[in-house]
């Protein structure tokens, strides 16, 4: 139960913080596109500020999450994130939710239901034995420079996706690589087997990296191209973490089926919900978030 309170405590966090900085990164010129110098840009916008600080909150809550529950049990959880900070927003708006919202909420959360149900995610261990990372490095390593060179390659909602997925991919390396790390917490060792675990820092640079394709994904395209491959490819990366690093369990076999069509509603609700006004930041603008080209 702490580890569920926690992963939605870090959903809301993570929501509400994608939605400032889509805000900020609009305002960035496209010029500025992968390189050092948008965050530069981005620094100087108070909206931006605000995002990192929801950022640094639900990476604190994660940790927590991560540490007391399976991988593939809390990463999935945070599907809800972009649900959730709808609602929230458009009460703090007082704006009037259409019915779209509310189906793809619906969609969302009876996906999410649905897939755990079905895949029921447990078992494991808390750390990666012997040399796990080594090959888990390596094909990480290769994917997301195929994803990144793919949207280097490609503009607008293409490239935005490709980015947006390499973004998940690095947030589920995150993920994987905080979880073994506050094992070593857990584990007897205390605060100075933490500090000496090289987990720990590569938890702090692939988190950089995912937030600096992140943020090239948001000014890249749409938030309806940006959000599915975010929020799927976050859940279901992490879940091969957390099976193949981790021994984690899922069920497999007929269960294949609704878990497939977990993921379906899951993917439609998240197109629907990206297309609302609220998800720009913006109550009063038009059905699809605008496109940055």
């Amino acid at each position: 139960m702490i580890a569920v309170l926690f992963a939605i405590l870090t959903a809301l966090s993570n929501g509400s913080a994608s939605v400032l900085q889509r805000r900020a990164a609009l305002e960035v010129p496209h010029t500025e596109a992968m390189r050092v110098s948008l965050i530069g840009h981005l620094l100087r916008q108070k909206v931006w500020l605000a995002g990192i600080a929801l950022v640094i909150v639900a990476a604190v809550c994660q940790a927590v999450a991560l540490a007391t529950g399976p991988i593939s049990v809390v990463q999935p959880i945070f599907v809800i994130e972009l649900p959730a900070t709808l609602l929230l927003a458009g009460f703090m708006m007082r704006a009037r939710l259409p019915r779209t919202v509310w189906l793809g909420v619906a969609a969302v959360t009876a996906g999410l239901a649905l897939g755990m149900a079905s895949a029921a995610p447990g078992g494991g261990s808390n750390s990666v034995h012997g040399a796990g990372w080594v090959p888990a490095l390596i094909l990480t390593g290769v994917f997301e420079a195929l994803l990144i060179a793919g949207a280097l390659a490609t503009r607008g909602d293409v490239r935005a996706a490709l980015l947006a997925t390499a973004a998940a991919c690095a947030y589920a390396l995150t993920a994987a690589l905080m979880k073994d790390a506050m094992a070593r917490l857990d584990g007897g060792g205390g605060a100075g087997a933490l500090f000496s675990a090289w987990q720990l820092y590569a938890t702090a640079v692939a988190g950089v990296g995912a937030l600096f394709l992140l943020q090239n994904a948001l000014q890249a395209g749409t938030l309806v191209a940006v959000q599915p491959c975010l929020t799927l490819g976050d859940a279901l990366i992490s879940v091969l973490y957390g099976v193949t690093l981790f021994g984690e369990d899922l069920r497999t076999g007929w269960w294949v089926l609704p878990e497939l069509l977990a993921l379906g509603l899951i993917a439609a609700g998240c197109v629907e919900l990206a297309r609302s006004p609220l998800a720009s930041g913006n109550a009063t603008a038009p059905a699809r978030a605008r496109r940055v080209d």
